[in-house]
């Protein structure tokens, strides 16, 4: 998996895409949780469920059915008030979010794949580019030289990224 650091930093970089009547505290909060909630499934394991399930890690949560659902509930539940051109913005963004994750994990060195297609195939994918460094799933384990070696990776295959998305975000509205 890449970092929760990554993934939020995804998150926060997306949502400059949108527009400024939207972006409030809540818009930023639920963005990043939408990005990492999808890990909360290593939880899986306490209960004896083993990676390769389809609740396992990387499992259902990991799905675009997962981020469909999730970014639909999200929206009604903390958008209800808003009208139907807004909300279609806040899933759009919410629904970005949370499908970064497995897009971002499946481009990562190790795991077993990622169920983007539960919960209708058990089926695990990985993106032929497998270049972020897999970070470990325990915080002792990240404060160590493999999680330096996470940050590194990160900092050039998502961080960079990033920040070209933003300065030609910039640099686009100035003309637009």
């Amino acid at each position: 998996m890449a970092s929760a650091f990554a993934h939020a930093a995804v998150a926060a970089t997306m949502g400059t895409a949108f527009k400024k009547e939207i972006k409030g505290t809540k818009f930023w909060i639920l963005g990043i949780v939408a990005a990492v909630l999808p890990d909360a499934d290593v939880l899986a394991f306490n209960f004896g469920i083993p990676y390769e399930h389809m609740f396992g890690h990387r499992g259902f949560t990991h799905s675009i059915f997962f981020a469909f659902f999730f970014s639909f509930v999200l929206v009604f539940i903390f958008y209800r008030t808003k009208t139907g051109k807004i909300k279609k913005q806040l899933f759009l963004y919410f629904f970005l979010c949370s499908i970064s994750h497995g897009i971002l994990d499946a481009m990562t060195t190790g795991g077993r794949g990622i169920a983007f297609l539960a919960p209708f195939s058990a089926d695990r994918f990985f993106f032929p580019w497998r270049v972020i460094q897999v970070s470990p799933m325990s915080v002792s384990r990240f404060f160590s030289e493999w999680g330096m070696q996470v940050i590194r990776s990160e900092l050039f295959w998502i961080g960079i990224p990033c920040l070209v998305f933003l300065l030609l975000g910039k640099t686009l509205r100035k003309f637009i």
